[in-house]
């Protein structure tokens, strides 16, 4: 007798699909959007902090003023205006014309996204490797996984990506014969453990990926929203040959317009233009023209210290309320940027099958298990800070931090949760001790 499916068309569906499955993070967004929810689940910036009403007329003038311009196709790599602002905006971080930053080697995509998506399809057989942090962005291994790729997590601890264990996983993998075609990392405020590489670190990963052929994906959402002075310069900064750096305005101004870049070495443009064209034609114009009026008319930089002085006061709330309410045992990362910190569970709980309890109570996170390729990670968690108000925050960890108790309370008595998965902090079954 044959199974059935609620799906007529699986048995037509391309191989790639099979593996194919919802984020973490998207099957949560229905429950925390809830008003009744505190969510510490998102990664939404807090676009309040916008002067709103300055930004809804220039966004109005587009459509009146330059809509025969703004409401038209335009060209695949993205404007020459925009091209322009980003690598006055890359300039800031330390990537500029000295180190061969040029708007003719940007090429504007649909979000940060897109950007990973196009180096995936020029880069990616199926089969092939990919090194990443462990653990990763989740929206970045759904991308490897489409492409048919097998993510290896290289351990990380409170220093970032471990560069001994990036040569022995190269090595290890070269014995085993298998392609590697490149290393995948957030060094900047990390997603999800808000870690940030270090500087001596930055030269030794750069050196290992040179010595072994490796290309480096850059992906720095987050690099100029740190709390505590310059983060170190980013790592297409220091090379320009095999480093692709990805970045995106969601972030920083708004993620509703779907804007963001790749900076990628110069034979490969032209490849990446090809790409996007044939997935979206060419970006939005009217999205393009209203960052770029943005950069160009409007005090942006003061915006970055707005949002950087909000997220702070919101993690430091975070930050003290989990040192004030979190049951014994449970440890967390302190971040100097960006939106994330890393939660370490106490022995025995799992992240993941504690979520309806989580809900029930009427909060929110993002289990572990989504930043692992192998779906491991169930004893930890990622906690937002950048959208609920600090009341919220700690009414939010005040919730979970019951819901933790009374997990703890009912192991005593019964013992282990059936389902339990296997726990992992770095990457390996030895945590580092930040992330432990």
């Amino acid at each position: 007798m044959t199974g059935t499916t609620l799906d007529d068309y699986t048995d037509r569906y391309a191989r790639r699909v099979r593996g194919m499955t919802a984020s973490e993070i998207r099957a949560l967004f229905a429950v925390a959007s809830r008003p009744e929810v505190v969510s510490l689940a998102g990664g939404a910036p807090y676009i309040a902090a916008l002067p709103l009403d300055a930004v809804g007329e220039m966004l109005g003038r587009l459509g009146s003023e330059q809509g025969a311009t703004t409401l038209q196709y335009g060209i695949g790599q993205g404007t020459l205006e925009l091209r322009e602002r980003i690598c006055e905006v890359m300039s800031l971080s330390g990537i500029d014309a000295a180190c061969g930053a040029s708007p003719e080697d940007v090429v504007v995509t649909v979000g940060g996204q897109q950007a990973l998506d196009l180096v995936a399809r020029l880069f990616l057989d199926p089969g092939d490797v990919v090194l990443a942090e462990g653990p990763t962005y989740v929206g970045a291994l759904g991308v490897f996984q489409a492409a048919q790729a097998q993510v290896v997590h290289v351990p990380m601890d409170e220093d970032g990506l471990v560069p001994e264990a990036l040569e022995a996983a190269i090595a290890e993998l070269a014995r085993a014969g298998r392609r590697v075609k490149f290393l995948y990392t957030i060094p900047t405020y990390q997603n999800p453990t808000g870690v940030t590489l270090t500087e001596e670190r930055r030269e030794r990963v750069l050196d290992i990926c040179e010595r072994a052929g490796l290309l480096v994906v850059e992906d720095d959402p987050y690099g100029q929203l740190g709390f505590e002075g310059d983060a170190p310069a980013p790592l297409r900064a220091r090379r320009r040959d095999g480093v692709f750096y990805l970045s995106t305005f969601s972030k920083t101004f708004a993620p509703g317009l779907r804007v963001g870049w790749i900076l990628a070495p110069h034979a490969v443009r032209d490849k990446l233009v090809i790409a996007s064209e044939a997935q979206i034609l060419c970006p939005s114009a009217y999205a393009q023209s209203a960052v770029a009026t943005y950069l160009g008319t409007m005090p942006w930089r003061q915006q970055l210290k707005v949002y950087r002085e909000v997220y702070r006061e919101r993690r430091d709330a975070l930050l003290d309320a989990l040192a004030d309410l979190m049951p014994e045992g449970t440890t967390w990362t302190t971040p100097g940027g960006g939106l994330f910190v890393w939660a370490t569970l106490p022995d025995g709980l799992d992240s993941k099958a504690m979520m309806p309890r989580a809900v029930a109570a009427r909060v929110a996170y993002v289990p572990g298990t989504g930043f692992f390729a192998d779906g491991t990670g169930g004893g930890h968690m990622r906690l937002n800070f950048s959208f609920p108000p600090p009341e919220r925050i700690r009414e939010g960890v005040r919730r979970l931090a019951g819901v933790m108790e009374q997990e703890i309370a009912t192991r005593r008595v019964f013992g282990a949760v059936r389902g339990e998965g296997p726990r992992r902090g770095t990457g390996s079954d030895a945590p580092g001790p930040a992330l432990a």
